[in-house]
């Protein structure tokens, strides 16, 4: 469970127009420009596949499985309004992860455990059959507590009526455990002495923690001794995730996996900052230790740099693959949320592997079923684009498509760049208009003719004075809109890039989501941006290269995307 943070207002200045249909130099200098005050009359936009309701404010994923034939999807929704206030669990059903049809509300909160909130749970199925749904309860006395709940009648494929289990809670806070750190129960694993463990996160004073119980029945659980694991500084450890992943396999594991081949996932949003995190390491199920490979860098890595928290996944035993959402947070502000009537929407389903090139990485990547929804397409062949120049890319409107790029740099010039001991971060600089000499490079989408809005897509090399190679993949949002009431930062990090791999990128553009996919999906990127030009017929797409000193030639093909369809579920037609 998360609660909403409130976005600091920042005011944007505006580059001027460039000229039309023609390959120009990149100038990247800000003048004072008259900007729209808000983005309100503009701000409802259509999505061909993220997951998203029709009306009042959506939020975590909670307990998603496949049952019989469906994809189901629960989400905290609240009913009442556009914002965070009464949550309860929304429903939504899908034959391929794309198309989804949305039901009744699942769970609402009518008992005094969850009287304030029907927060996040996790989905445990068992062998025989019996579906386990572990949730958080905010109680009348606004203590978190987890309770349980299960299917009325498991021969329902579409799981439309729940119980709540009467001996609700089943878990309190422990002693030690503040009365508001304790929430969102993972999945359950089996154990090898015929008990099933699941965690909940917590922290105690700043330091976050794990904790295990075991149980037989669901109903009555031991809290084991420790922790399953402890991260000094993190605060408290939101939507815990706990899952293992195969490094000899491109195969999806159940989550009772354990033993040689595997390594385990523990991944926590925090909410000290709002972002998802995620270590590989080992678990020793004996000693109910996770031990991360490691040590030094704690929860170092993110699934994903932009607008992505408090994600779940689940092993999908239908395809045999693990899959992942996120919550696409709005970063407007709240104002604008209740103009427009609704907030927020889920990310596209991701699988999540293990990265066996590096060892060290997860990678995610679109389901296979995002594809189908692929029209017509344009290729573009080792298009060369000179430093400092923006080449414009012909494929028509550009607010629904699927990019897949590579690029690749002028050998020479890297071989002849001078080392430097000038450090860089995506966050911290100056975006796409900070030229280095290798780099920006990389696509502008979400774009109009005159480039007045823009989010840019991009690489940037560092050269260190080891003579080493640093890889960076960033998007700038400073100027993705003329609004002056959203988010405009510049997300990213580093990535690997191996020897004799080119620079690639895939980017689902849906209107005014951006999800980007460097290097295989080894670093994700998620924005949520608020065009006022750039909109319909007027989205573009650009190649740019604000490199000093090296050009670039990049391989593109462009799909147009059809709409998914999220409506209500119609008894009659849909069974």
């Amino acid at each position: 469970m998360s609660s909403q943070k409130s976005i600091k207002k920042k005011k944007k200045k505006k580059v001027p127009g460039k000229g039309k249909n023609q390959s120009y130099s990149y100038n990247c200098s800000k003048t004072r420009h008259q900007t729209k005050p808000n983005h309100l009359t503009i701000s409802v936009i259509l999505f061909i596949h993220n997951l998203l309701t029709l009306t009042n404010h959506l939020q975590n994923t909670t307990g998603p499985m496949y049952y019989k034939g469906w994809y189901h999807f629960f989400y905290q929704y609240n009913p009442n309004g556009a914002v965070w206030g009464d949550i309860v669990w929304g429903h939504a059903v899908s034959k391929d992860l794309i198309h989804w049809l949305h039901l009744p509300l699942a769970m609402v909160a009518d008992e005094w455990y969850d009287m304030n909130g029907v927060w996040t749970g996790s989905a445990t199925i068992l062998p025989d059959g019996q579906v386990i749904m572990l949730y958080t309860g905010f109680t009348n006395e606004s203590v978190q507590v987890q309770n349980l709940a299960y299917p009325a009648n498991l021969s329902d494929p579409l799981l439309l009526n729940w119980v709540k289990y009467s001996g609700n809670p089943v878990l309190r806070p422990p002693p030690g455990i503040d009365s508001q750190d304790f929430r969102d129960p993972t999945t359950a694993w089996y154990t090898s002495d015929g008990k099933w463990n699941i965690a909940v996160g917590s922290k105690v004073n700043k330091t976050g923690i794990t904790l295990i119980y075991s149980t037989e029945d669901f109903k009555n659980f031991e809290l084991l001794d420790g922790v399953l694991y402890a991260f000094p500084g993190a605060g408290m450890l939101e939507c815990v995730d706990f899952f293992p992943v195969s490094n000899t396999s491109i195969e999806g594991l159940d989550t009772s996996i354990n033993g040689p081949g595997v390594k385990h996932v523990i991944k926590t949003s925090l909410d000290e900052n709002r972002n998802d995190y995620y270590a590989l390491g080992t678990y020793d199920e004996k000693a109910g230790k996770w031990v991360p490979d490691n040590t030094t860098i704690g929860l170092g890595l993110r699934y994903d740099y932009g607008m992505f928290y408090a994600s779940k996944s689940f092993y999908d035993l239908h395809k045999g693959r693990r899959v992942l959402w996120g919550w696409i947070q709005e970063s407007d502000s709240e104002i604008a949320d209740v103009k427009k009537g609704w907030a927020s929407v889920q990310s596209i389903p991701r699988t999540v592997l293990l990265d066996t090139k590096t060892g060290t990485n997860l990678l995610q990547w679109p389901v296979e079923e995002v594809d189908s929804l692929r029209l017509t397409s344009k290729v573009f062949d080792k298009v060369e684009v000179k430093a400092g120049s923006v080449v414009p890319l012909d494929v028509g409107t550009a607010t629904q498509v699927d990019i897949v790029a590579e690029f690749e740099l002028d050998k020479e010039a890297l071989e002849r760049t001078a080392q430097s001991n000038v450090e860089f971060s995506c966050s911290s600089s100056g975006g796409a208009a900070e030229r280095g000499a290798l780099g920006p490079f990389g696509l502008l989408v979400v774009a109009d003719e005159g480039l007045n809005e823009q989010t840019p897509v991009y690489f940037y090399i560092a050269k260190g004075t080891d003579g080493n190679l640093t890889t960076f993949f960033c998007v700038d949002q400073t100027r993705s809109s003329e609004a002056t009431d959203v988010n405009k930062k510049i997300y990213g990090s580093t990535i690997p890039v191996l020897k004799d791999e080119k620079f690639s990128v895939r980017l689902l553009v849906d209107h005014s989501i951006i999800e980007s996919f460097a290097q295989g999906g080894r670093t994700c990127i998620t924005s949520r941006v608020y065009p006022t030009n750039a909109i319909y017929g007027a989205a573009r797409i650009f190649l740019f290269n604000n490199a000093t000193e090296a050009s670039v030639t990049s391989s593109l093909r462009i799909w147009q995307m059809n709409s998914a369809f999220i409506r209500p579920f119609r008894p009659e037609q849909d069974h």
